[in-house]
């Protein structure tokens, strides 16, 4: 009995030592299997156009403005305008009380009349004393002062003309007129109030509402990138077309009609490390007004073989230096240090560091190396980019 006892027992630790044999086999097979193959989502590098344009911020500004001042001293009799109304050229606005330059005139020309009169006396004077010069009959003394008296006469009719010229013009002047065409403003002046020539205080001011200027500050940095894009031959500019210029309004529409960019500025601000631009734009219905704050998308140029990928695909290394992961024709990992240029969109435009054709990982970057094998299906992204680059300052920073 006790022999079998043994034997029982001696089976059953046998059991238990060889299905833990087994069991530990297993562990460790389990343990030494590979990972799984990542799964990666990939897009295709293919080269597009894009028309690159910098949005700039800038403000409106009246093609010509004229402050109305008064060129003679006066009351004002009359305002012959409307506020707020458009005058034309010559256009009367004020009337000066004209009382005292009729005055002026008449006496001007009464001192030309006296020295008129006196003119044929003094002519025969002379012509008389000159025949008797001849003769002896005369002194030379009394010849030349006739001559002298001749010359003074002559001389007074002169002035006389000249003082009647300006009594008459500071009569017209009594009557205010619009410089130029254009929309006039609020009167700063009332009836029976005294002006005086050249007052500081203008009395209206008249501005030229169609075209309009628009004036926007572009940064040093930007130009020198244009400049350098424009020398590597990334961008290409092509006359008219380069100059047309779009708005977008305060409250985000857009202005029907496209302005054109008249010439950049030579001198930088040293305050803000910017030149300015001058865009003319059509107003005709007087839609944009003088002092509102537009948004101008000025054409930069075309790339013609732009690189854009998703931003997503953009990682940065500890120095914020920006780097891809592309898949090779063996389907490993790659990585590659790129050069960005600016944000469009959701994507980047790539300077260099990456070719047409090549596979640029989009998502399950964070479960890759450089490398390792990887399973590639297509990216499919529902937000397609049209082309067209609007460049933000703030974006640029990131570069």
């Amino acid at each position: 009995m006790k022999k079998k006892s043994r034997t029982k027992w001696s089976m059953a630790i046998a059991s238990i030592l060889v299905t833990g044999f087994f069991l530990s086999g297993c562990g460790k097979q389990n343990t030494s299997a590979p990972p799984p193959t990542p799964e990666v989502a990939f897009v295709t590098i293919q080269p597009k156009r894009l028309v690159i344009t910098t949005e700039l911020a800038g403000r409106t500004s009246a093609n010509l403005v004229a402050e109305v001042r008064p060129q003679v001293s006066g009351i004002i009799q009359e305002r012959l305008f409307t506020e707020g109304a458009n005058v034309k050229a010559g256009q009367a606005l004020f009337k000066i009380d004209p009382a005292l330059y009729w005055s002026s005139l008449d006496n001007a020309k009464a001192a030309l009349a006296r020295s008129e009169a006196n003119l044929p006396a003094i002519q025969l004077k002379v012509s008389r004393l000159r025949e008797l010069l001849i003769d002896k009959a005369v002194s030379q003394q009394d010849y030349d002062d006739a001559v002298a008296a001749l010359k003074q006469v002559q001389a007074d009719i002169q002035y006389g003309k000249a003082t009647v010229d300006t009594a008459r013009i500071n009569l017209r002047h009594t009557s205010i007129t619009a410089p130029i065409s254009g929309r006039i403003g609020i009167s700063n002046i009332t009836e029976g109030a005294l002006v005086t020539a050249h007052q500081p205080l203008a009395l209206a001011t008249i501005q030229k509402l169609d075209p309009m200027y628009v004036d926007v500050p572009q940064s040093t940095t930007e130009v020198l990138r244009l400049r350098r894009g424009l020398k590597e031959g990334r961008l290409n500019q092509n006359g008219a077309y380069q100059k047309k210029v779009q708005l977008i309004m305060e409250d985000g529409t857009v202005y029907p009609q496209a302005g054109i960019l008249q010439f950049r500025d030579v001198t930088v601000d040293p305050t803000t490390g910017s030149v300015m631009l001058r865009i003319i734009v059509p107003n005709p219905n007087s839609v944009l007004l003088p002092g509102m704050f537009v948004r101008a998308e000025v054409r930069e140029g075309t790339n013609e073989k732009a690189i854009l990928i998703p931003q997503q695909a953009v990682s940065r290394n500890p120095k914020g230096n920006p780097f891809a992961f592309t898949v090779d024709e063996a389907g490993k990992v790659q990585q590659r240090q790129i050069t960005l240029d600016r944000a469009i969109g959701n994507e980047w435009l790539v300077s260099s560091g990456l070719e047409q054709g090549e596979r640029v990982i989009v998502e399950g970057i964070a479960k890759i190396k450089p490398g390792i094998p990887v399973k590639v299906v297509p990216f499919e992204n529902s937000e397609k980019t049209a082309g067209k680059l609007i460049m933000r300052p703030s974006l640029q920073k990131n570069n």
